[in-house]
């Protein structure tokens, strides 16, 4: 098959740093033949017992932008094209900016506190935040807003903004969002660095044309204010078409949020069929607000923190089955590191508004689905991408055989191999599982669609096929015929969670562009940006092909080194990283193990020499930019980070056995090659894949 034929060249085209000649031989041939355990930042492996009560998993704060979750309505709050642009503050009114050092529930308590007390109060707020010169243009600003609505004039060119200014109170920004919202519900308000900036409301304005202006005035109001238990009714309306556009425009916009419903009004009768349209906020979101009450007395959300095992369990199914059990959605999961399927893995993971003794009750359920759960504590934070020191692999390699053409002896290929790569190390590709399994579709793809907000397309790869037949595929088959998203959910399989997920936000909203980003906002955001870090990856895989290629191990003008010896991560800052002088690379100052390339995003320096050029020609050649590591729309901020071209493996050991695991090491002993195994344990560190370190032992392609 062609799809075949590519899939193996972006592996075989890759190229190595040693020059034994390796042997071959089969690995994962059982998922017990391919053992992961995580390290934790403590260096611990996961899978041992906690014998410590107290033990917290999570000691290190959470990342910055590991806030509370902002409901869907803020992409909504904006027009479609507003949002390419910005990222809307939430309703209580922070932007993404606002929030990295404040809880939600925080700020919603200050806002009841402060911006609640009727609109004198919140006239008197803005006025006691702003001077008085800002807050007369602010009402200037509001009143050439609706004067140009009611005039019929339409805006050209991009949407007019006014700027508040920078206001570094987080608090008071918080407030200050609140209240003009409040006061002007036909504005939507945008924070930027500390930076409030007021737009027009266009979605204000499209209800305008449905419904009455005091209507649009108070549903915006109510919107807002988001008050438990509180429903927002229109006004009575005998047309019928006319009910139906109103219920289409608030489930398109505001889906996520609120439902309507259409009730009899008041002396409703055959020649008075008058209807009123009902707007209440959906009851699941209050459903997991009241239980993480009742868990949690003092209204904090709660974490239980567990080591998961899994067995030929693909994670993202892993997790899927477990938020079912729960009653939890996804996206309430934290984990360190992505494992692998077709093996048996051991990591730690955080889930949110579930307490221990609910997870404990899950454990016989669980065991049918080849998981098992233990070392089940509270802690106070969730866990984040990259919070683990490496892992740890035990892999047994079967029918060991010597390279075609090989005269030598098998034993002494291998132990030369294992040598070598201890010495000089192994070139530090992401791993084939980082971009997919799938032959005709790769994860890289669809984050290349995303990155050029090409949401439709993104949707389509993602929901492609593959050249089998079973229910999965010729559900997404059905899909791509017709685009019926009804239809290929009841066809989808129940524990197709990604495919399910995405396939009920179109049902909603469509399979329109916009419709699309919905869609895309169904899944969690780490797997939102895992297809985008899929496509860095790919491009780092060739670049670092293309480096050795060009200059070998020397360390040459314009390279990037890191100059901090212990780093044993990607996430180390643009101030470590080092551009090599002519004067350097004639001392011989580097090493090629401390040259480092970027994984590509916003916030990363290229090589100033032939490599770096070959970075602008690939950006050039996929049609993006720098400014296109940003997806405002889908959440999406990607800074780059760099990534040393060698990494060693830690603690190698290994044992060759028959299949009968007797030491063949005994004095005098003589096995068959055929019948010859390698047990191989060591430690990698986090982001480094045990694939592609064999790979460079074997000098084989998997």
């Amino acid at each position: 098959m062609e799809e075949d034929v590519d899939f193996r060249i972006r592996f075989s085209s890759l190229c190595f740093i040693t020059d034994h000649v390796g042997f071959r031989g089969t690995i994962k041939s059982s998922p017990s033949d391919f053992v992961v355990i995580e390290i934790d930042e403590q260096g611990q492996l996961v899978n041992k017992a906690i014998d410590d009560p107290v033990y917290k998993i999570s000691k290190v704060q959470p990342e910055p932008n590991n806030f509370a979750k902002k409901t869907k309505l803020d992409l909504q709050n904006l027009s479609f094209e507003e949002r390419s642009n910005q990222e809307v503050s939430t309703l209580a009114g922070c932007s993404d900016d606002d929030q990295n050092h404040q809880s939600r529930s925080e700020k919603e308590d200050t806002v009841k506190d402060r911006a609640s007390k009727g609109e004198e109060g919140k006239v008197d707020i803005i006025s006691s935040l702003l001077d008085e010169r800002t807050n007369e243009l602010l009402n200037q600003f509001a009143g050439d807003v609706k004067e140009k609505w009611s005039s019929k004039t339409e805006l050209i060119g991009p949407s007019p903004e006014f700027s508040l200014g920078r206001i570094l109170d987080k608090n008071q920004r918080a407030i200050l969002h609140s209240a003009i919202r409040q006061k002007f519900p036909f504005l939507v308000t945008v924070g930027k660095n500390s930076e409030i900036f007021v737009k027009p409301n266009l979605e204000y304005k499209e209800l305008c044309h449905l419904v009455s202006e005091e209507e649009a005035f108070d549903f915006f109001k109510y919107l807002d204010a988001k008050k438990e238990n509180s429903r927002f009714t229109f006004k009575p309306d005998t047309n019928k078409d006319h009910r139906k556009a109103v219920h289409h425009f608030v489930n398109k916009k505001f889906g996520n949020l609120v439902e309507t419903k259409s009730f009899p009004g008041l002396n409703y009768n055959a020649s008075n069929p008058n209807v009123v349209i009902t707007v209440r906020f959906r009851e699941k979101v209050h459903k997991h607000r009241k239980r993480s009450l009742v868990e949690c007395p003092e209204g904090k959300v709660i974490h239980t923190a567990f080591t998961l095992r899994k067995e030929n369990l693909e994670m993202f199914e892993a997790v899927g089955f477990l938020a079912i059990k729960l009653g939890v959605i996804p996206s309430d999961f934290s984990y360190a590191g992505l494992k692998d399927k077709k093996a048996i893995t051991y990591q730690a993971m955080v889930v949110r508004k579930v307490t221990p003794e609910r997870l404990k009750n899950i454990e016989k359920e669980i065991e049918k689905k080849r998981m098992k759960v233990f070392n089940i504590h509270s802690v106070e934070d969730s866990l984040r991408l990259g919070q683990l020191k490496g892992n740890h692999f035990d892999i047994v390699i079967r029918n060991l055989k010597k390279q075609i053409n090989d005269s030598a002896n098998l034993k002494e290929r291998i132990l030369e191999a294992i040598e070598n790569v201890k010495s000089k190390g192994f070139v530090n590709y992401y791993g084939p599982q980082r971009f997919g399994m799938g032959r005709k579709v790769h994860t890289d793809q669809i984050g290349l669609a995303l990155l050029k907000s090409e949401m439709v397309k993104a949707v389509k790869l993602f929901l492609t096929p593959e050249d089998l037949d079973n229910p999965v595929n010729r559900a997404k088959k059905y899909f791509l015929q017709t685009e019926d998203a009804k239809g290929t959910l009841s066809l989808m399989p129940e524990l197709k969670v990604r495919e399910r997920a995405l396939l009920e936000s179109l049902h909603r909203f469509g399979v329109t562009e916009e419709g699309c980003i919905q869609a895309w906002f169904s899944l969690p955001h780490s797997m939102r940006i895992f297809y985008v870090h899929a496509y860095s990856s790919k491009i780092w895989n060739e670049a670092v092909s293309y480096r050795l290629a060009t200059y070998g191990s020397r360390v040459v003008e314009g390279d990037l080194v890191c100059l901090d010896e212990d780093v044993d991560d990607e996430h180390f800052p643009n101030s470590k990283v080092h551009l090599v002088t002519e004067e350097e690379e004639s001392a011989n100052s580097y090493a090629i193990h401390q040259v480092v390339l970027p994984v590509l995003g916003y916030n990363i320096q290229y090589p100033k020499n032939k490599v770096g050029q070959w970075y602008q020609e690939i950006l050039s050649r996929d049609g993006l930019q720098t400014y296109r590591f940003k997806v405002p729309t889908l959440k999406l901020n990607v800074p780059g980070c760099y990534r040393q071209i060698l990494k060693h493996p830690h603690n190698l050991s290994y044992q060759l056995m028959e299949e009968q695991n007797t030491d063949v090491k005994t004095e005098g002993s003589h096995i068959h090659e055929a019948a010859l195994s390698l047990l191989i344990s060591f430690d990698l560190d986090a982001s480094c894949y045990a694939t592609i370190c064999l790979r460079e032992i074997m000098k084989h392609d998997f």
